[in-house]
């Protein structure tokens, strides 16, 4: 009898994906796993079946029984249900309404020109770091503190408060935290519910204070959905794009040729390089956790209520019958679905910022700095294996 793989699988580098994933597509869309803490659930590997489920709404973050649901890790996020399983798609409803104005396309092309002022400031950070040897970390003064700046700004939180939350998303991400995860989410959760207090004292043109709003406008918006919602959007809105941002410019930079030809034609290769970006940076391992709510039949097998269910997008964007040649990185894709967002009603909210913010990296990094190069092998980088959000700790560069 075959053993049940254990996520996360084995994988070659920080850019490949385990190889295991294209065995398991061939072998069946959806298959039996043990998850990190041994728990069992299934991962959805294939593209047709991954966006079936996304837009199922008998699957969700909720479970019908929650001290009986399977857990994924030792984190404080994504690690198990999530939200009241009775509510869920009322507080999912009411979420949307609040946000997609705040990170709607048509803001993030009006915030276009100053995420440009913030991404030309972290540059002359990066150029005024370089040491003796010309070896400046582009993680530390770029990829870091670009995406803290932007989400600060939209949401309203103090960016000199930066070292201290993305400490505590290192803790709350922690795949083995021994129970320090969840005492580290406490303490986010404290700290946004500080936030809002400052906001309900001292309102601003911010996220925070639209939720403060409708919290004093709807009494069923609690304090804990407040706090929590808050500290989602703000470890999300920086440490999925921090990694993109470090995982992208080592897709450009590993493949000298492919560097050149975007330098040559930065305008051109824009769009196209930022969707092959996105669709082969994979810097976790794990996949997008759901719970199934009914008993439902998905890629041949029956899901039973209650049953957990991973999504692996990282498999899913190399999926043969949708991608030729899907490990080629090519901006000339046309179309090219990728599922990085996710798909149906679950679309990231916050997907045209990081268009946004990857956009205009990538054109000022490469267009200032052409002869951008690692400073180092990839194999001596430093990977975050032990994150729930993967990437990298430090990116030598030098030009």
């Amino acid at each position: 009898m075959i053993a049940t793989p254990r996520l996360p699988f084995d994988r070659p580098n920080v850019l490949d994906v385990a190889p295991l994933y294209a065995v398991l597509r061939r072998q069946a869309p959806v298959v039996p796993v043990r998850t990190p803490v041994g728990d069992p659930a299934w991962l959805v590997t294939r593209h047709a079946e991954a966006r079936e489920v996304f837009a199922d709404p008998r699957l969700g973050r909720s479970h019908p029984e929650p001290e009986r649901a399977a857990m994924v890790t030792e984190a404080a996020v994504m690690n198990g249900p999530s939200g009241d399983h009775e509510t869920e798609q009322e507080e999912h409803d009411r979420l949307r309404t609040l946000l997609v104005p705040a990170f709607s396309a048509k803001r993030m092309r009006l915030l276009g020109d100053h995420v440009a002022e913030l991404v030309d400031r972290c540059l002359d950070d990066l150029v005024a770091a370089r040491d003796a040897d010309g070896v400046a970390d582009l993680h530390a003064h770029l990829s870091f503190p670009l995406p803290v700046l932007v989400i600060c700004e939209l949401l309203g939180v103090p960016f000199a408060d930066r070292e201290y939350f993305s400490g505590l998303s290192e803790r709350v991400a922690a795949i083995r935290s021994g129970g320090d995860a969840a005492a580290a989410m406490a303490e986010f959760h404290a700290y946004t519910g500080r936030l809002a207090a400052a906001k309900r004292a001292r309102p601003g043109e911010d996220v925070i204070t639209d939720l403060v709003r409708a919290q004093e406008a709807d009494p069923s918006f609690g304090e804990a959905e407040l706090t929590r919602i808050t500290a989602g959007l703000l470890f999300a809105g920086h440490e999925t794009t921090v990694g993109r941002i470090d995982l992208g410019v080592l897709l450009l930079l590993t493949d000298p040729a492919r560097r050149d030809a975007f330098v040559a034609d930065v305008d051109g290769r824009l769009h196209g390089t930022v969707e092959e970006v996105l669709r082969l940076a994979a810097p976790g391992g794990l996949g997008l956790l759901r719970y199934a709510h009914d008993d439902i039949d998905v890629g041949g097998v029956r899901i039973r209520r209650g049953e957990a269910v991973l999504i692996s997008t990282d498999s899913a964007n190399r999926d043969t019958g949708v991608f030729d040649e899907p490990e080629t990185f090519d901006p000339a894709r046309r179309p090219n679905p990728h599922l990085s967002f996710g798909y149906g009603g679950h679309f990231c909210i916050g997907a045209s910022l990081a268009r946004t913010e990857l956009s205009t990296v990538f054109a000022r990094l490469f267009t200032r700095l052409p002869g951008l190069r690692l400073a180092i092998s990839p194999d001596q980088l430093d990977v975050r294996s032990d994150q729930l959000t993967g990437g990298v700790r430090a990116l030598p560069v030098t030009w």
